[in-house]
């Protein structure tokens, strides 16, 4: 199965970006490949995860392994704390996905993309850099 979008083409800005702006930066992309021609090819693997544990563990591994652990990597984190941080930044990413593009939760689905960054940036700003009271395994 291949990836709706290629992590070495969206993460360089992202990487770039002040780690004060890194939430709104990780916001900012994903609603760009979401928004964008790889739409129907994410959405299909979204709703395949959501009954297939083997799609699951591929959506899981790229999401974290391919994009979250390099975003995490650039703030100099112990690997434990940037595994925690990297799982909060995915339950949001997941969450806004499904109540944009499967659920199409109003207002949420037709809200601008800077409108969506704006509310939802600072939150997972803070899941990357902020006081975090991590859950316990």
């Amino acid at each position: 199965m291949e990836a709706p979008a290629d992590p070495d083409e969206l993460l360089p800005e992202v990487l770039a970006a002040d780690r004060d702006v890194l939430g709104a930066a990780v916001v900012r992309m994903a609603l760009r490949v979401w928004d964008g021609p790889a739409q129907p090819a994410g959405l299909a693997l979204i709703r395949s995860a959501m009954g297939n544990e083997w799609t699951a563990k591929l959506l899981r591994e790229f999401l974290v392994s391919k994009v979250l652990r390099r975003v995490v990597g650039t703030l100099g984190l112990d690997p434990d704390e940037g595994a925690a941080r990297a799982s909060l930044v995915a339950s949001q990413l997941i969450g806004m996905v499904m109540a944009r593009y499967v659920l199409r939760l109003e207002p949420l689905a037709s809200a601008s993309p800077e409108s969506v960054v704006a509310a939802m940036g600072p939150t997972v700003q803070r899941y990357l850099t902020g006081d975090v009271d991590f859950p316990a395994p």
